[in-house]
């Protein structure tokens, strides 16, 4: 476990994220048996929108407190919530490089409905590693720990309301930045729609 990289599942994860990963080597452990907590990038995901800065989130079944596992999490389809991302990707991203490009390796998470948020997340990291072309194996914890090395441990660095572990982000074009300037560490489908397959050289 110390030779591992410990990470929180995310929604369409932010840039820091991936420059985490990027910056070592290691093996990732995706963090399932921490207790889920709320407001945090494992539903939330940021992109942006003609209006600046638009916050996507996934809702999760009602009596998820502050000691369900993350593995328990259920995501809730109370109303339709994908297809509202759906069209908020489409609209931020329709005049970008790239969205063209990757829109139909996007297009199941949106139409799929999957039980588990752990499961969504990680179909989604994967399938952006790939798309990054970033060759790591992915795994889970086993159990619960807490004293993970603290450089490799980054469940709660990563989060909206705390700066990024990565002290600068290498600014990159975005589509609507001649409104609100470079945004830094969106999710990373921003960085990836607008520079394709030269992305991985902005992590």
């Amino acid at each position: 476990m110390d030779n591992h990289l410990i990470l929180p599942a995310c929604y369409l994860p932010p840039v820091s994220y991936f420059h985490t990963i990027q910056a070592t080597s290691l093996p990732i452990l995706i963090e399932q048996y921490e207790h889920y907590p709320k407001q945090t990038y494992r539903t939330r995901a940021s992109i942006y929108s003609a209006n600046g800065k638009l916050d996507l989130i996934v809702p999760v079944q009602r009596g998820h407190k502050g000691h369900t596992k993350m593995k328990d999490v259920k995501i809730s389809y109370e109303w339709d919530w994908q297809r509202l991302h759906w069209m908020s990707l489409q609209t931020a991203y329709r005049s970008s490089a790239y969205f063209e490009y990757y829109e139909d390796d996007f297009l199941p998470f949106y139409r799929q409905r999957y039980d588990w948020l752990v499961d969504y997340n990680v179909a989604q990291l994967e399938l952006l590693l790939r798309l990054l072309k970033i060759a790591r194996t992915v795994g889970y914890t086993e159990s619960y720990r807490q004293d993970y090395p603290p450089h490799l441990d980054f469940r709660s660095s990563i989060h909206p309301k705390r700066d990024s572990p990565v002290a600068s982000h290498k600014p990159y074009y975005q589509v609507f930045e001649n409104k609100c300037g470079f945004l830094a560490n969106l999710s990373v489908v921003d960085l990836l729609f607008n520079h394709g397959p030269q992305s991985k050289e902005f992590l």
